[in-house]
């Protein structure tokens, strides 16, 4: 493994991209996304699919990334999950990592069919809460060449406990996943000043100039509580043979997550590491971070 730290500095101007509305299926939903590309660029190119933290839409922090790819010459493509967004799917606002990565899956496939893309030159590039997803179908899918995780959330049951209040109130969320009245139960994500909001006063998220923005759903499913908790985002640690970047700090969310997926790969991995300063948060908008962990991602999947 190599880890490199690097400080911030000065971002530089970057060329200019452009952007197109597209569509493809995913277990016979229509799914929407935009693809983003370089403004001055030779087919074929080099591709990357984006995915972000858990609740988010394609035009938070997967679209800030895929920009950022595009202007360093990668076709990049930002979605909307099943059930999220402007995408088709019902039940709406689950967080089931199932479902949604076996759209990555379907992404990848839409990817493949494009004539402007390097079908041999395609990557996955996972934000918080995806990143167990994309690390995934990474392992999955030989059409993934590479997998770079960004401020990357990774759990399984033995974490999750920790993080909700031990197994008794794992045990209860499951329950009210699995209540007759889950499926029209209907919670805020995020809110400044509503205590029973999933995410309360979390940054970002709440914060209108930043992740609140019109096009967040902004919901939050009971159903979302089962899948999410009982899901095992380091199961794909054994299979991972691509090379894999992680790009974090010691102030995200969870670095024992990625302390855990170390210890269980044999992947060839490359760690950049920023400031202690930098946050989870941080990582999603603050344009210098963005900046640099996008300067890595490239030079990862140009390697």
């Amino acid at each position: 493994m190599s880890e490199k730290h690097i400080s911030l500095q000065n971002t530089p101007e970057r060329k200019g991209t452009v952007s197109r509305p597209v569509s493809f299926f995913s277990n016979g939903a229509t799914l929407q996304g935009m693809l983003f590309t370089p403004e001055e660029s030779e087919a074929p190119l080099p591709a990357v699919i984006v995915t972000g933290a858990w609740t988010t839409v394609k035009e938070q922090m997967p679209g800030t990334y895929a920009r950022e790819l595009a202007a360093r010459g990668f076709a990049a493509l930002a979605f909307d999950f099943s059930g999220w967004g402007e995408s088709e799917g019902s039940p709406r606002y689950v967080e089931d990592p199932a479902v949604k990565t076996r759209d990555i899956i379907a992404a990848t496939n839409f990817l493949t069919s494009l004539e402007e893309i390097d079908h041999k030159r395609i990557h996955g590039l996972g934000i918080c809460a995806s990143s167990g997803y994309m690390a995934d179908v990474a392992s999955l899918s030989s059409d993934l060449q590479r997998v770079a995780l960004v401020a990357p959330w990774l759990h399984d049951q033995q974490i999750a406990a920790a993080i909700y209040g031990g197994e008794d109130s794992v045990a209860g969320l499951i329950a009210a996943s699995e209540a007759d009245t889950a499926a029209g139960t209907t919670l805020l994500a995020a809110s400044a000043s509503d205590e029973n909001s999933v995410m309360y006063q979390a940054p970002y998220y709440t914060e209108q100039d930043r992740g609140l923005i019109p096009e967040y759903d902004n919901k939050f499913s009971a159903l979302s509580w089962k899948p999410w908790l009982t899901y095992n985002g380091l199961a794909s640690a054994e299979r991972l043979n691509k090379p894999l970047l992680f790009v974090g700090s010691a102030s995200i969310a969870l670095p024992a997550g990625v302390e855990a997926y170390e210890n269980r790969t044999s992947a060839p991995i490359e760690k950049v590491w920023l400031g202690d300063d930098v946050t989870q948060f941080d990582f999603y908008d603050r344009k210098d971070v963005v900046a640099a962990s996008a300067d890595a991602v490239a030079e990862f999947f140009t390697a």
